[in-house]
């Protein structure tokens, strides 16, 4: 299904790129009217910078605001760049209170007064409330539309009641049930509600031991919350428990979608808006910080190869074999690595099952270690016909195999309570300490017993 998806997807930039060559703009405006607005989003995130341009010129202007809401933030600054400040006042006014929260921060501050200005009273308070919480926590990311009832009526009153509005909030699965001071009491699922007598209270055939959160709690106990528990929505509340906004399964599955890209770029130096089309000057200055910590490293495990010059100009078979077992290192480090990461992201690493886990990857990467020194040691033999070298890369591919677990267990434990996120950073330092290892065991051994 993936790769059907992705097939439409490159099909999609494919016939955008033909028809502006071709000069089919009338053509690729109506095609664009079809889609939906993340579609379009993601159209305009895939061309480079002067075809997006001509692109959104294209766009319906009713859509901007939704439009640049699906978008990842540098590219949506490179758009707010282009437009002119009454389109961009006229698309702020068009997005989700929880949406425009976060563009204003991409805003001149003149543009940003500008638009709150314009505001109605009732969406201002909103949007301060939701420009109250910190970025990162369940008040910036939740709707505001929410359908709530009393416990003290009937069904019949609250399908009237439910009859007069044109539509329901997406995803709406359940009615939120408060007290008359706004307090949040319960869930009536919908299913519930639509199979129920008319005169059946909602005190009686709601939920009460239903799932709720706090405005302020982070999005990660929310994806981890939904992840666990197989939910649809959840109410949110304020500390006097008051309900003040909902969560839905779509607005956590974006959450998701979200923290694996920013995981997957982070691995590699890389910011999660990073505009993948963006100039090619800012990009460089961006990636070149990682370049430059990694040359740093590599210095270090040089001048460590450096320390053993004597004994490698009298055997040429070490400098052949030694990137034998900074390589194993490495794979076996970032093997465990990438598992504490996961478990850090899932809140499954605790200080009581630390020690267990350090123990079971010693002996995952002593097994191996064992087991692979035994491979490499006889295709060493066999190659330099040296039954010493042979032992001195065994032994040294099952100590840094030891090191590269304990490395991958310790090292995200460390920069997580150094305020570093090991995500970002734990591939660079791991690789260091397994290229250094390796090289300091395998050449240390050579020194010792065949000088």
């Amino acid at each position: 299904m993936d790769s059907v998806v992705e097939s439409l997807g490159s099909q999609m930039i494919e016939l955008v790129l033909m028809d502006l060559s071709l000069g089919n703009h009338g053509l690729l405006r109506d095609a664009l009217y079809e889609l939906h607005p993340a579609e379009q989003a993601y159209i305009l995130e895939s061309l480079p910078q002067d075809k997006r341009a001509l692109v959104w010129e294209l766009v319906a202007p009713e859509s901007h605001g939704e439009i640049l809401s699906h978008m990842h933030e540098e590219a949506r600054i490179g758009i707010f760049d282009e437009m002119p400040a009454e389109q961009i006042l006229a698309a702020a006014g068009e997005m989700d209170v929880e949406d425009l929260a976060v563009v204003l921060e991409e805003l001149p501050e003149d543009i940003t007064s500008t638009i709150i200005d314009e505001l109605e009273q009732d969406y201002r308070q909103r949007l301060e409330m939701v420009q109250s919480f910190e970025d990162g926590t369940v008040g910036r990311r939740m709707s505001h539309d929410v359908v709530s009832v009393r416990e003290d009526v009937n069904v019949g009153v609250v399908m009237r009641w439910l009859r007069r509005h044109n539509s329901l909030p997406l995803q709406t699965d359940a009615l939120m049930v408060i007290d008359d001071n706004g307090r949040y009491m319960g869930k009536l699922d919908v299913s519930v509600l639509l199979v129920s007598q008319s005169e059946a209270m909602v005190a009686d055939i709601m939920r009460r031991d239903v799932d709720l959160v706090s405005a302020s709690a982070n999005e990660h106990e929310l994806v981890t919350m939904f992840e666990r528990r197989d939910l649809m929505s959840v109410a949110v509340v304020n500390d006097e428990q008051v309900l003040v906004g909902r969560i839905g399964v779509d607005d956590v599955l974006d959450l998701m979608r979200e923290e694996a890209e920013r995981n997957l770029l982070k691995t590699a130096g890389l910011d999660e808006q990073e505009d993948l089309f963006a100039p090619a000057f800012p990009s460089a200055k961006r990636r070149g910080l990682w370049l430059g910590i990694n040359l740093v490293t590599v210095f270090m495990a040089a001048w460590v190869i450096g320390q053993f010059e004597e004994v490698l100009d009298k055997f040429v078979a070490l400098a052949v074999l030694m990137p034998v077992v900074a390589s194993m290192g490495g794979i076996a480090g970032s093997q465990t690595l990438t598992l504490m990461i996961r478990g850090m992201a899932l809140d499954q690493i605790a200080k009581s099952n630390v020690r267990w886990l350090t123990v079971k990857e010693l002996t995952v990467g002593g097994l191996n270690g064992i087991a692979w020194s035994v491979v490499v040691a006889l295709v060493a033999f066999l190659w330099f016909r040296d039954t010493g070298i042979a032992l001195i890369i065994g032994v040294a591919l099952i100590l840094n195999l030891l090191a590269a677990a304990l490395s991958g267990i310790t090292i995200p434990l460390l920069l997580k309570r150094m305020g570093i996120d090991p995500a970002l950073s734990g591939a660079v330092v791991l690789t260091t300490v397994t290229d250094i290892v390796g090289f300091l065991s395998f050449l240390g051994l050579a020194s010792l017993f065949l000088l």
